[in-house]
């Protein structure tokens, strides 16, 4: 669950000590660096500074770790100068996200949190997130740079971001507002559940895509966001790329109906205008098209026999990767449907339906051709649309029974489960 920063008089008492969740009393602040000679000590100092205001919340024991990726600057040299800081160090790049992860596997905290090290999120703000882990006993806290506070985050970005943002919350069926966001806290204990996560720089929107799957508990807090010292190592074209390929991968891991589901029901949508637009033009007489009326047909039967199989696929596939979540299955979390109740659970009548309309107009055209005479040029469109609705309605069918199948398995499996 997903929701924003209350005042302080709605903060849920269920979550204080006595709920049987911890209260986080340390906390280890991750600090993946690239060549960041210019800020990286500005930053470190920002973080010492806020260990009043994390004492004042709770979290007496700070711990900051810098994760060196392979810096060809002073980066490691300027960090060796702060003794109660440690220095992590990859040989060679190896990216954002892996130098993230070798600083969790390295964290002592109870919460373990990350930043950037070019100056552009605010330490300052890490005792209001980790306020918000302790008093909602959140999982995952993230400072999020579209939620209303001074933000000097590029245009460029922010259309991005807006992308980023929207698909996650259509995939997931949870409102995400900063998924990319690179300063947040975390628990422990919900690391496990996030992995695996990439290397590069796709590495925080996988784990907010992750984290809404997981029903982990979510908070977005708002935060400012400040221009980076020194040149950015984000690539718009080739990491947005990414960002687009992971997020979507990542939720066929969870939940393939909602985006195949989409894809589908957006192929079956385009396909029933093209009949509606060819059909208009058989009822104006119209019954030899040209090249573009051709290309409409061929359009309409390629779109509806892929929009079927493609939607039929993603939710056949929900059923399988069911047998691989069985803790999200048990929490009511796995494989939120596009329709409720789920649309596969018409498929059997909806494909019979649609394959015997198919016949019959199979059978009327004949029958019509034969008794009346008409000729091919007036019964071939009619023989098209017969052979679309039967192909449609034999691929529901079949994937009806083979749904019905896989239910059946997961639900024995599950009280095969409960019973041992």
């Amino acid at each position: 669950m997903i929701t924003r920063e209350r005042p302080p008089s709605q903060v849920d008492p269920s979550f204080s000590s006595g709920s049987g969740r911890t209260v986080p009393s340390s906390i280890s602040v991750v600090i993946p660096a690239l060549n960041e000679e210019d800020g990286i000590a500005d930053i470190i100092q920002r973080v010492q500074a806020a260990g009043p205001s994390l004492r004042d919340v709770g979290v007496d024991d700070l711990e900051i770790i810098v994760v060196d990726d392979g810096s060809r600057d002073r980066t490691p040299e300027i960090v060796e100068s702060f003794p109660s800081v440690r220095l992590l160090r990859h040989p060679t790049n190896r990216g954002y996200g892996a130098a993230i992860k070798t600083g969790f596997s390295q964290a002592r905290g109870e919460l373990v949190a990350f930043l950037d090290a070019d100056g552009t999120y605010p330490p300052e703000r890490l005792a209001s997130l980790c306020r918000i882990a302790r008093d909602e006993g959140a999982d995952v806290v993230v400072g999020s740079r579209r939620s209303g506070a001074d933000s000097q985050m590029p245009l460029v970005r922010r259309v991005g971001n807006f992308v980023w943002s929207n698909l996650v919350s259509l995939i997931g069926n949870h409102r995400v507002v900063d998924p990319a966001s690179g300063m947040r806290v975390l628990r422990q204990s919900a690391l496990e559940r996030l992995q695996p996560l990439p290397d590069g720089l796709h590495f925080t929107p996988v784990m907010s895509t992750r984290a809404v799957h997981e029903g982990l508990r979510v908070v977005e807090v708002p935060i400012s966001y400040s221009e980076r010292v020194g040149r950015s190592k984000l690539s718009i074209f080739r990491d947005g790329t990414r960002f687009l390929t992971t997020i979507l991968w990542t939720s066929l891991e969870y939940n393939p109906v909602r985006p195949l589901g989409l894809v589908g029901l957006g192929a079956l949508g385009l396909a029933g205008l093209d009949c509606v637009a060819v059909a208009a033009l058989r009822l104006q007489g119209v019954t030899q098209l040209g090249l573009w009326g051709a290309f409409g047909v061929f359009g309409a039967l390629v779109l509806a026999v892929a929009g079927a199989s493609i939607f039929s696929l993603g939710a056949t596939f929900n059923y399988l990767v069911s047998l691989f979540h069985k803790r999200a299955v048990r929490q009511g979390l796995f494989g939120r449907p596009l329709f409720d109740p789920p649309l596969d659970r018409h498929f059997g009548w909806l494909g019979l339906v649609v394959g015997l309309s198919g016949v019959g107009i199979a059978a009327g055209s004949m029958a019509v051709g034969l008794t009346s005479g008409w000729d091919i040029a007036r019964l071939w469109l009619w023989l098209v649309a017969s052979a679309l609705l039967i192909l449609v309605g034999l691929q529901l069918a079949v994937s009806w029974v083979l749904m019905r199948v896989l239910e059946a398995l997961s639900r024995r499996d599950r009280e095969m489960e409960v019973s041992a």
